[in-house]
């Protein structure tokens, strides 16, 4: 199995261009399965990621052309013959949820079995089904999978108990040809969804209001092919933010929409560090050695971003004083906790393993360590990063779900990081 090998000590410094937003594409492909047209669907900016990967495979076993071109898809879904999704596959990552709406929009019926993904705790997909449910939707669990069958769905409203990222997307493309109107009520906020609105209206679907906890969706009787740009990661721009603090690094950003991280922006400020934001630009200089924060609370978007928790923990964890972490969003996220003591963290984790208090330490060292999960993964290639002597990260195969060619951003910015 591959891994990284990380020699600490080297200020990051430079410039790097940040990918499409793993988190944004995901249903974006899954979109395109509502396209029963002739025309192409040509998307940009796909990042080359596992889960990417893994998707155009589950699109393709469903009867869609694919081909990739760069940094480019050209998609042909005329041919879509099948609404029974593999099991090995479905297994395999957790976003695979959002080919339910989506299939179900198209044949009148589905067969998933559920979904895998990464060990974060419990990320139940009960929202989802009564979703689906309220707009009319026949479902059956049994064995492990899951039926769903409607004619043709109707809108109606519907009030979502926790702002669920992947329930609002897979109610908007359940919806997006449904008879009527559909409100989504205490949706999920974040940029993907106004992504996900907008390639659904150059689709030629009726989609406002994502962005806010209301959207509507009027209903359309079909969709067309498009052209269309996936936005840049939040979360990698992020990530490279903190490995550049962390090293006490000078890097700036291209490509990056920066209202998009200002939660990120604002804890990295709060420790000391001096960001400026330009068009599609963010340029970081941070100093020799960062301040603790007093807090870090995760919260759905606007708030710090779960899925920055991590590589948040890992730049503190040299930083001067007391920092406290809390997880609001998943339970089991702080399974990097471990794996960073063996670098010389001080670290001490709640009962509740909701809250962790992180007592800065002059030095981290490196050590041979395993990442758990995806954003734990990258957090400790941080933390090796800003360690004294030799990290070796194991569990690539985690880290690769979400970040493409991580090293090679590192490499490009001065970064020692080998991938043997």
């Amino acid at each position: 199995m591959e891994k990284y090998i990380v020699h600490g000590g080297k200020r990051l410094e430079g410039s790097v261009r940040i990918g499409g937003a793993k988190n944004s594409i995901l249903p974006v492909l899954a979109a395109v399965l509502l396209n029963k047209s002739d025309d192409e669907i040509v998307l940009k900016n796909v990042p080359y990621i596992s889960d990417v990967i893994k998707m155009v495979e589950i699109l393709r076993s469903l009867g869609v052309n694919v081909t990739w071109s760069g940094k480019n898809l050209t998609i042909y879904s005329r041919g879509v013959n099948n609404y029974s999704v593999n099991e090995v596959l479905m297994r395999e990552m957790r976003s695979t949820i959002f080919l339910m709406g989506a299939l179900l929009t198209r044949f009148g019926q589905v067969c998933i079995s559920y979904p895998g993904g990464c060990a974060i705790g419990q990320r139940p997909i009960d929202l989802h089904l009564k979703g689906l449910t309220a707009l009319g939707a026949q479902i059956r669990e049994q064995h492990g999978y899951i039926y769903a069958s409607s004619p043709r769905l109707t809108g109606g409203n519907i009030h979502l108990d926790y702002p669920s990222v992947g329930a609002t997307e897979n109610v908007m493309l359940a919806s997006i040809c449904a008879r009527g109107i559909t409100m989504i009520y205490n949706a999920a906020k974040e940029p993907e969804i106004v992504d996900l609105q907008n390639i659904l209206n150059k689709m030629g679907g009726r989609v406002r209001g994502a962005g806010t906890d209301q959207i509507r969706i009027d209903g359309v009787s079909q969709l067309h092919g498009v052209e269309y740009t996936v936005i840049p990661d939040r979360v990698v721009a992020g990530t490279i933010l903190m490995a550049a603090a962390a090293t006490g690094g000078d890097v700036q950003l291209e490509n990056v929409i920066p209202g998009h991280l200002e939660a990120v922006i604002a804890k990295l400020r709060e420790a000391g560090v001096q960001i400026r934001a330009e068009n599609d630009r963010l340029h970081i200089l941070a100093p020799e050695r960062l301040r603790a924060v007093e807090f870090v609370r995760t919260l759905p978007y606007p708030g710090f971003p779960t899925d920055l928790q991590a590589p948040m923990m890992a730049l503190l964890c040299k930083a001067r004083g007391t920092s406290m972490i809390i997880e609001n969003v998943f339970d089991s996220r702080f399974k990097h906790v471990g794996e960073l003591l063996r670098m010389g963290a001080n670290i001490q984790v709640a009962t509740d393993a909701r809250t962790a208090v992180v007592k800065g330490v002059a030095q981290l060292t490196g050590a041979a360590v395993t990442a758990p999960d995806l954003r734990a993964g990258a957090a400790l290639v941080i933390a090796g990063l800003s360690a004294e002597g030799k990290t070796t990260v194991d569990g690539l195969n985690h880290i690769d779900r979400g970040y493409e060619n991580l090293d090679g951003y590192i490499s490009q910015l001065g970064g020692n990081i080998e991938r043997i």
